[in-house]
């Protein structure tokens, strides 16, 4: 791990080599097969938390895995048109890509599910549109500090529903 400071702003690199899909999509940490790109930890809020020891390596693959079917599942806006016809055949999983970026979206909705009310609105805020704890708390006009143990928990339910142990 790497720290510095940039005009009196500091900054952490926490660099390793992750694997990617066909579709460009993080793959889970222990799945070395494909291309493989490093990866700064520290860039995400969820990475930011682990970096740190305030996520433990279970809510941290729970949140990964909910991001990664966030992200295949195209569900933030678009600001450029998606030009993803494929010229080399690949496919993800045997599906198609509008198959993929269906179960995925089912996927995503049914980690948002096991959450539960009130813990998924956290969940989403941090691990999906990438918003730290302080804004998202803002946001939701909860007191400083509460996110932290509510984000834990919302984890902990996800990652139970995806039998990550």
């Amino acid at each position: 791990m790497a720290t510095g400071s940039d005009n009196g702003r500091r900054w952490t690199r926490e660099l390793v080599e992750r694997s990617i899909d066909s579709e460009g999509v993080l793959q889970p940490s222990g799945d070395r097969r494909g291309r493989t790109v490093t990866v700064n930890l520290a860039e995400s809020p969820l990475g930011w938390l682990r970096a740190r020891g305030l996520v433990d390596a279970r809510q941290f693959a729970a949140g990964e895995r909910l991001r990664a079917d966030y992200e295949r599942a195209s569900i933030a806006p678009s600001v450029t048109m998606r030009w993803a016809e494929r010229v080399d055949g690949a496919r993800y999983d045997g599906l198609d890509p509008t198959s993929a970026q269906i179960a995925a979206k089912a996927r995503f909705d049914s980690a948002l599910a096991a959450a539960g009310p009130g813990l998924a609105d956290i969940l989403w805020r941090v691990v999906c549109a990438g918003e730290g704890l302080p804004d998202a708390e803002k946001a939701l006009q909860w007191p400083a500090r509460a996110g932290r143990l509510v984000l834990t928990l919302a984890l902990d339910r996800v990652a139970a529903h995806h039998a990550i142990g």
